[in-house]
C-alpha cells in the first residue's frame, strides 16, 4: 500500500508540474467556463419582471455557485482516452504498475489545483462588480457543498470515462460526448436552476444523475432547500453503477484493443 501511494504521489507531482507549464492556457479555460455568469445576467433580469421561486439576488448567487462547481468538476478524459486508443499510446501505460485511469485522475486533480488562483481571482472580481450578491456561507453549507462538489467531480469523471471506453469499439467516441454535453447543460442546472422546471419534470430528473452534477452542490452552497440525504444517496448510487459498467467495459475493451505495440 505504501508503494502504491508513493507511485501516486510521484504521478501527481509530475502532472502538477506539467500543468504549471500551461498557466496562460489555464486562464483561457477558466474564462471558457463563464457560461453560468452569462446565464446569471439573463435570469436575474427575468426575475425582476417575472414570477419565479427565486429572486434576482438568489439567481445571481446560484449561478456564481454553478460557476464554482463547474470549475472543479469539468472533465476532458474522453478526448485524451480516445487519442490514446486511436494512436496506440495506451500500450506503454498498460505496462506500468498503475491502472491507466490514475493518469487521467492525476491530470484532472492537478489541473484544478493549478487553476485555483485564477478561479479565486475571477470570483473576487465578480464580488467587486456585484457587491450586493456577496454572502458568507455557513460552515454547514461549506462542508456539505464541498462534499457535493467532490461527488459531482467523481460522478462526472466516471460518466465520461465510461463513455470513453467505447473508443475500443468506436473510433470517434468524442462525437457522442458532444450530444451528451447538450443534455448535461439543460438537465444539470447549468442553463437554468431546476426550481424553474415544472414539478413533474423535477421529479423525473431526481432519478437521473444530472442534478447531482451541478444543481445539488450549487444549491447547497447558496442555501437553496435540498433533500440532502437523497441527494448524496442518489449520487453515490449512480457512482457505483457507472463504476460497475466502467470495469466491465474495461475488461471487454482490452480484449479488443489492437493499438500499436499492444
Amino acid at each position: 500500500m505504501n508503494a502504491f501511494f508513493r507511485k501516486l504521489s510521484a504521478l501527481f507531482a509530475a502532472h502538477y508540474a506539467y500543468m504549471l507549464e500551461y498557466r496562460a492556457e489555464l486562464i483561457l479555460w477558466v474564462l471558457a467556463g463563464s457560461l453560468p455568469l452569462i446565464m446569471m445576467g439573463l435570469w436575474s433580469e427575468a426575475a425582476r419582471s417575472g414570477d419565479f421561486s427565486l429572486s434576482s439576488l438568489e439567481f445571481s448567487r446560484y449561478f456564481l455557485a454553478v460557476f464554482l462547481v463547474r470549475q472543479f468538476s469539468i472533465t476532458w478524459v474522453i478526448w485524451d482516452f480516445e487519442r490514446e486508443v486511436v494512436e496506440g499510446k495506451l500500450s506503454p501505460r498498460l505496462l506500468q504498475p498503475l491502472d491507466p485511469a490514475w493518469h487521467h485522475v492525476a491530470s484532472h486533480l492537478m489541473e484544478r489545483l493549478a487553476r485555483l488562483p485564477f478561479t479565486v481571482a475571477l470570483i473576487a472580481l465578480f464580488f467587486l462588480l456585484y457587491p450586493r450578491a456577496f454572502w458568507i456561507p455557513s460552515w454547514q453549507q461549506v462542508a456539505l457543498g464541498s462534499l457535493a462538489i467532490l461527488l459531482a467531480f467523481a460522478l462526472r469523471f466516471l460518466m465520461q470515462y465510461t463513455l470513453a471506453l467505447l473508443a475500443f469499439w468506436v473510433e470517434r467516441i468524442s462525437a457522442l460526448e458532444q450530444l451528451h454535453f447538450l443534455v448535461y447543460l439543460f438537465l444539470s442546472g447549468v442553463i437554468a436552476p431546476l426550481e424553474v422546471f415544472p414539478p413533474a419534470v423535477r421529479q423525473v430528473l431526481a432519478w437521473t444523475p444530472f442534478p447531482y452534477l451541478v444543481h445539488f452542490p450549487a444549491g447547497l452552497w447558496v442555501g437553496i432547500p435540498q433533500d440532502i440525504p437523497r441527494g448524496f444517496a442518489m449520487g453515490l448510487a449512480w457512482l457505483g453503477l457507472f463504476w460497475l459498467v466502467n470495469r466491465w467495459l474495461w475488461r471487454k475493451g482490452l480484449q479488443r484493443y489492437s493499438g500499436m505495440g499492444a
